[in-house]
């Protein structure tokens, strides 16, 4: 009974040492967040600027944007400020990760570069580098959900506005195509949004890829100038926040890939066969961990055996013939 129990335990080592290898290798990547205003104010009057280092997943992003942003001040109808804001504009990109902020290699120097100094000019900021990227619900609808919570009893958004490249899944928000739309629906809005109310316009990037294939598509950066700029010519109060969620995207671009080399057969050996550094760590792990399987067993049923034998303590003298 002891040598089962051994056994027993000797399997759960190796099966929790397993899990902890693999969730290590599946940990997804940090992604940063942005928060802004040149009209918004901290309680003493001066610019804030303020960093938040701490790793913390999408949810309590946005819960922190509704609470220590201030969001649900002027997004609630029972939370109005002194100092409301006349639009609340979302930007979701699809490919920024935290390390192209830190480092001076990244991806879109030029988005980088558009973000730092709309955080820096502003009066109110807030900066989020580790965002633990959703991996289950897109980031738009938890901005959503988000509002909703904050909001329970009245949402006080008078307008909110979609780009229909966001996956909400929500039917009956109102959603544009492409920037210039955006910019036709603020110069309306301008006309007839009452004083006081609140407009709320989340725009989620197509990426790069979707960008190349179509002339008249914008880039993440783009995207930000332009809306910023026509906001601020227009004299709208706004407050801002960009957040990337490169991983939903990242999925679909691969799914739409394969399926479009399925459907044309021009799949090659090279893409259905080919196996990454990932791949041959995790190949590896697995076949390490069986071999040690094997062996372990061996050694159990060996011991097994061995403590079977039950040999005499003591042998009788032969007599003489």
């Amino acid at each position: 009974m002891m040598k089962m129990r051994i056994g027993l335990v000797a399997l759960l080592i190796v099966f929790e040492l397993a899990s902890h290898v693999d969730l290590e290798v599946a940990s997804p990547s940090t992604v940063p967040a942005f928060l802004w205003s040149p009209h918004l104010q901290s309680s003493n009057g001066e610019m804030d600027e303020a960093v938040n280092y701490q790793i913390m997943s999408a949810k309590d992003l946005v819960d922190s944007v509704f609470t220590r942003g201030g969001w649900s001040s002027f997004l609630c109808s029972e939370k109005k400020l002194d100092q409301p804001v006349d639009v609340a504009l979302v930007f979701i990109g699809r490919e920024l990760l935290s390390s192209d902020v830190s480092s001076n290699r990244n991806s879109d120097p030029a988005l980088v570069n558009t973000l730092k100094n709309l955080y820096t000019a502003s009066n109110y900021s807030l900066a989020f580098p580790y965002i633990a990227a959703p991996e289950e619900e897109r980031m738009e609808n938890l901005f959503l959900s988000g509002l909703k919570e904050a909001c329970a009893h009245n949402v006080g958004v008078s307008n909110i506005v979609f780009s229909d490249s966001c996956f909400v899944e929500d039917g009956t928000v109102q959603k544009l195509s492409n920037v210039q739309s955006f910019k036709d629906h603020l110069v309306a809005r301008k006309e007839t949004r009452k004083e006081g109310e609140t407009d709320l316009i989340v725009l989620c990037s197509k990426g790069s890829e979707s960008s190349s294939q179509s002339d008249q598509s914008h880039s993440d950066r783009e995207i930000i100038s332009e809306l910023v700029s026509s906001v601020e010519k227009s004299g709208t109060k706004y407050t801002a926040l960009y957040v990337s969620d490169p991983y939903w995207y990242t999925s679909y671009q691969t799914l739409q890939r394969f399926l479009a080399e399925t459907a044309t057969g021009n799949a090659t050996a090279e893409a259905t066969t080919t196996c990454d550094e990932l791949c041959k760590f995790k190949s590896s792990l697995l076949e390490g961990i069986l071999v040690g399987l094997v062996l372990l067993i061996i050694l159990i049923s060996g011991l097994c055996c061995m403590a079977g034998i039950d040999t005499p303590t003591r042998f009788e003298t032969p007599q003489e013939s």
